[in-house]
Parts: C-alpha cells; structure tokens; sequence
C-alpha cells in the first residue's frame, strides 16, 4: 500500500500513528442544521486525495466527494434534505427535484424514469388496483439500517475502508424489496467500489427497475471539460438537443434558461462486457470515470444540465430503456423478481490525474 510515495504495510503505518485516522479512514458523523440536520453519514478518506461521504439516511447514496481538494459530486441548491421531508407524491410527482443532490442518487427499487400508474393486481389486494409512480421511484429517500462500517485490513497488505447497510422498501399489500449495499474504497486508492443487492423479500412477483444517476459537478465540470464515451450508438435524444445545439462531447460553461438535453446510447463494451464513460478536464489535469457492467445495466443515459445554479452532468446506467415503465411492460422488457429472486449490481467511481 502507497501512501505519499512510500509504501506501507500495517506494522509500519502503526509505527508512526497510534490511530489509523492519521492516514485515512471513515468516520461517523451526523449533519446538524437546516433541511439536512439529523442526517447520519460516514466520511470515508482514502489518504490520497479521494474523500466522499456516504449518506446512510439517504439510502447510503454517494453526497459530497473530492479529489485532491476539488469537489466533483455534484451540489445542487437543496443540499441533502433529510428524507422526513419528502412527499413523494408532491409537485406532481417531481418531488424528488427538491432533494437531488450528489454524486450518486439510486432510482428505484420498483420504479425509475418518469411517473406512471400501472397494474398491481399481482398483490391481490381490490382496493389498490394500480400503483402510481413518481420520477425515479422511493428508494432514494428512504434510511438504511447502518450493519457496519470501518477499516479492515487484509492478507495481501490492504487496508479496506468499507461500509454496509439494508434499505428497505415495503407495504402491506404491496412491494417488499431490499437493498444490501456495500461500499468500499483502499486506504492508498482513488477507487469507489460500490456492491448492491435487491432481493424481493416478499412472496409476489414485484415489478423491479434500477437506475444510477450520477453526477458530475464543477469544478472537475467547467467550460473546455470533455464527456467521453466509448465506441457507441445514439439510441433516443430529448427535443432540446436539436433545438439547442449545444455539443454533448466538448462542454460550454453554465448556460442561461438551458433546458436538459438527455441521449439514450448504446455503448460498446470490452470482452469482460464492461464500459468505461468519463469526464475529462485537462485544464485540472484531472478525470473522473464510471466502470459498469452492460448485462446489469444494458441501458444508458447521458444527462447535460447546464443551467446556471445547477450546472452538471450526469451518468445513468439503468436497467430499462428511456421509455419508462409502462413502454416496458406493452413490449415485454419489464423486470418482474418472483419471491426470493436478487439481483447484482457491481460498479466503480475511479479519478485521478490526465
């Protein structure tokens, strides 16, 4: 294990700091003001430039994150509102625009993409026929039950900065899915690796959509930054691109009134079936990159928000096409888990210099 150009191992690192925490680790904290008080997170720091905090009232998404001193996890203007605040079903089903905030925001467990009702007669209860959906479903404002967090080292001379924790999403006469997460980082590295598991603990077949939006802000987004993209084909684009014209490779600086602009792609994977989008910014000398697996996630989006005061962009790998839940379920594609039935998703955050 590097650290500061010196390689270490356990023995060594104790030598010279009595408490890991000098060199890295993850720590436990609890916000404390304004819409994100009471919010429960750990601060993980890798002791080479990588820190990032995971909020475990937030379904353990990805908040704030840097590198080196530069933030790229994205920061909107709502900051990590505590999840006691959401109303799922308020401006017309958008709500989850006043809480969207980060560098990770898992959509799911039952619904992504935009609003729907659909059937639910598979949980034979007449007086909830349908279930009505709203953008990007529950699960991202929903608390984990925190089972661990800490540092480990193991038998080949790393030390593993981890964290675990269950989500559940369920109601009576309705969905009982969860979500096992895992997340993990090397002292010494400036890699998130992040391991999930959604399992239907109920005992109906339960519609299940997955969806990563990830999100990139300044200042490793800024004007003269790069999105790229693998080998691909463009799939599907928002009316926006064509009536703005703005490049969707070579990024401007914000943009004022800019309306999103989202491309559904088809990337072409290597021979394991992985696939490695990025944001370059060659001004910082720096690069964040996304690593998933096509067969989990055949899907993906692009997300260009470039709007003043709220200038990102994003990465979205999903298990479903653009069209949404009801398009899935008329040409078949839709996701149904039968009690006991799980489903793996394993992913990497990489930065580093360029």
């Amino acid at each position: 294990m590097k650290l500061n150009g010196r390689s270490y191992d356990r023995r060594s690192l104790a030598r010279l700091a009595g408490d890991l925490g000098a060199a890295g680790g993850v720590r436990s904290v609890v916000l404390d003001d304004g819409t994100e008080r009471g919010i429960r997170t750990l601060e993980f720091r890798t002791g080479a430039g990588l820190s990032f905090d995971v909020l475990v009232d937030r379904a353990m998404d990805l908040g704030g994150a840097e590198f080196e001193g530069r933030g790229f996890g994205w920061r909107s203007a709502t900051g990590f509102r505590h999840p006691g605040l959401h109303e799922y079903r308020d401006d017309d089903g958008l709500s989850m625009m006043r809480s969207f905030s980060g560098l990770l925001l898992t959509a799911g467990l039952d619904h992504t993409l935009f609003g729907a009702e659909v059937d639910a007669s598979q949980y034979r209860y007449p007086p909830r026929r349908t279930a009505v959906h709203a953008l990007h479903g529950r699960v991202g404002n929903l608390p984990a039950r925190l089972t661990g967090y800490g540092e480990r080292w193991e038998d080949d001379g790393r030390c593993v900065l981890w964290a675990e924790g269950e989500v559940r999403q369920a109601a009576v006469f309705g969905e009982h899915l969860r979500l096992t997460r895992r997340i993990e980082a090397d002292l010494g590295g400036t890699e998130i690796r992040l391991t999930d598991r959604v399992r239907n603990a109920g005992f109906d077949p339960t519609p299940h959509m997955y969806l990563y939006h990830v999100n990139v802000g300044w200042p490793f987004l800024d004007e003269g930054a790069r999105y790229e993209l693998p080998p691909h084909r463009t799939l599907w684009q928002s009316d926006s691109v064509a009536e703005q014209g703005v490049s969707n490779t070579d990024l401007p600086g914000p943009l004022p009134g800019f309306v999103e602009q989202v491309y559904e792609h088809a990337l072409e994977p290597d021979a394991a079936g992985l696939v490695r989008p990025r944001l370059v910014n060659e001004r910082l000398g720096v690069y964040f990159e996304l690593e998933y697996d096509t067969a989990q996630f055949p899907s993906f989006f692009q997300w260009m928000h470039l709007r003043e005061g709220a200038y990102a962009v994003g990465f979205e790998p999903s298990t479903h096409h653009v069209r949404g839940e009801t398009a899935a379920r008329e040409d078949g594609t839709m996701t149904f888990l039968e009690p006991g039935e799980e489903r793996l998703y394993t992913t990497a955050f990489r930065v580093g210099a360029v």
